[in-house]
């Protein structure tokens, strides 16, 4: 298994532009994952969360490399979820992660509950909210001014196609090139770097709603 921790200095945060009033972003994780599924999920692939402590942002990926890492994976994310201590999680989208997650804990013997205690942040659902518009993630990244390069994308099919064959092959990955590898894991980071900027932005580029204007 791949695993990566980064530590990112934040500047100085404009409590008064964020989301909720600065309450979200130092009492979340944020998370993104990366998963395989046909029919039903199959495995996840990458785990990507990050979190704010003392001005600084915490990274940590996990990236499977065969069948065996996926179920230690399920259980360092069930191992992470039973003790931290975050009250929120920020997804985009997140349902769907968290319909993953759930059915590959309950198919495995593991306590799902260990989710229950997460207030779930969606910022697919906030921003409709917001704007009862609809959006994805990278839409959105350009309302707030993130750019990606076009080489930095993968899609979602490559993905699971990838994953699955990690799932059938032992030595899959050991044959993957090592550009592949990191364009798997920098795409994950910057999903979840890009939401905790969304997060501390989000005023600059959402209007308040009428209740919220002073």
């Amino acid at each position: 298994m791949i695993i990566r921790h980064q530590q990112i200095p934040i500047a100085c945060i404009d409590e008064t532009v964020c989301l909720h009033e600065g309450t979200v972003y130092p009492n979340a994780i944020f998370l993104d994952l990366e998963h395989c599924i046909f029919k039903v999920p199959i495995c996840i692939g990458v785990f990507g969360i990050c979190e704010y402590r003392e001005g600084h942002l915490f990274t940590t990926q996990y990236m499977i490399e065969n069948r065996q890492d996926s179920l230690d994976l399920l259980i360092i994310m069930r191992d992470y979820f039973a003790t931290d201590l975050h009250g929120y999680m920020v997804t985009f989208a997140g349902g769907n992660d968290l319909s993953v997650i759930r059915y590959l804990f309950e198919k495995n013997k593991l306590e799902k509950e260990v989710l229950d205690h997460y207030i779930c942040v969606d910022l697919q659902k906030v921003y409709h909210a917001y704007t009862k518009e609809n959006t994805g993630l990278k839409p959105l990244e350009k309302l707030f001014g993130i750019a990606r390069e076009e080489e930095d994308l993968i899609s979602g099919s490559a993905l699971a196609r990838t994953f699955y064959k990690m799932m059938d092959d032992e030595q899959y990955s050991q044959r993957m090139p090592k550009e592949k590898i990191e364009l798997i894991l920098n795409y994950n980071l910057s999903d979840v770097i890009n939401m905790f900027y969304i997060v501390t932005q989000w005023h600059r580029y959402v209007s308040r709603k009428e209740e919220e204007t002073p």
